[in-house]
């Protein structure tokens, strides 16, 4: 469990003559949950990005379970065990929230053919199924994911990643536009996935973070600024200094 699940050495990002990121190095311990915080324009996404594999380093490395990730195309990422969220909510609107856990279960295990008649697919019917019932979904099978409440559709989509058994799942910003309550029923997700899998989360509410996470890495203007437990975070004065103001609250 101490074991790096992944690890990034070195890792810059840069954009023309914008540079997002600046030599980061860290590990992912299996078995926890780490955050990814910082301000507005600290690298976050672009971190994100790339332990992902929705951006390429423009040096440095990045490990997977040890092999070296680089040149692996980003739909290859969710076979080698790494499977992800986005900040905006991505499902089929226009399908029964089952549906769009089959399709995603479909899809993994036969990519070039994901409109085969379900029938033939009986175990993935029941695997989806498993998954919406993991993700507090079962009685909204057969709802149109469109009708479903704000919360209820990062659910869901957090269910579509979950269909590939991911080793390591990516979540981002998965309480964005989400009140009080429904960031309460995501927090107890999260912990309830954390049991079986890896979790790295992106988010900018401090103090949900400071509250659920095992381990909080902060960036600022693209550089490290401090990786620790939540209460080593807390008691960093310059942590403190960049948060000073912010709106979600620090402590």
């Amino acid at each position: 469990m101490n074991e790096p699940i992944m690890s990034v050495a070195n890792v810059g990002k840069q954009f023309g003559g914008l540079i997002a990121l600046k030599g980061i190095t860290a590990d992912f311990k299996e078995g926890q949950i780490t955050a990814i915080i910082g301000p507005n324009g600290a690298g976050k996404s672009t971190f994100f990005n790339i332990l992902s594999g929705a951006l390429k380093p423009s040096s440095g490395t990045l490990k997977f379970r040890g092999a070296d990730m680089a040149g692996v195309p980003q739909h290859d990422y969710v076979h080698r065990g790494i499977a992800r969220s986005y900040q905006i909510t991505n499902i089929f609107p226009n399908l029964a929230v089952l549906e769009n856990v089959r399709v995603a279960a479909q899809a993994f295990r036969s990519r070039m053919n994901i409109w085969t008649n379900r029938g033939v697919y009986e175990d993935i019917e029941e695997k989806a199924s498993a998954t919406l019932a993991a993700v507090g979904l079962s009685g909204r099978a057969g709802t149109l994911a469109k009708f479903l409440a704000h919360g209820q559709q990062r659910a869901l989509e957090i269910a579509i990643a979950l269909v590939a058994d991911p080793a390591l799942l990516l979540l981002d910003e998965p309480t964005a536009g989400m009140g009080p309550e429904e960031t309460r029923e995501m927090v107890a997700l999260i912990e309830k996935l954390a049991a079986d899998r890896t979790i790295l989360l992106v988010e900018h509410k401090m103090k949900m973070i400071l509250g659920l996470s095992d381990r909080v890495i902060v960036l600022h203007h693209g550089e490290l600024l401090a990786d620790g437990t939540p209460e080593e975070i807390r008691a960093n004065g310059e942590v403190r200094r960049v948060y000073l103001g912010q709106n979600d609250g620090y402590a």
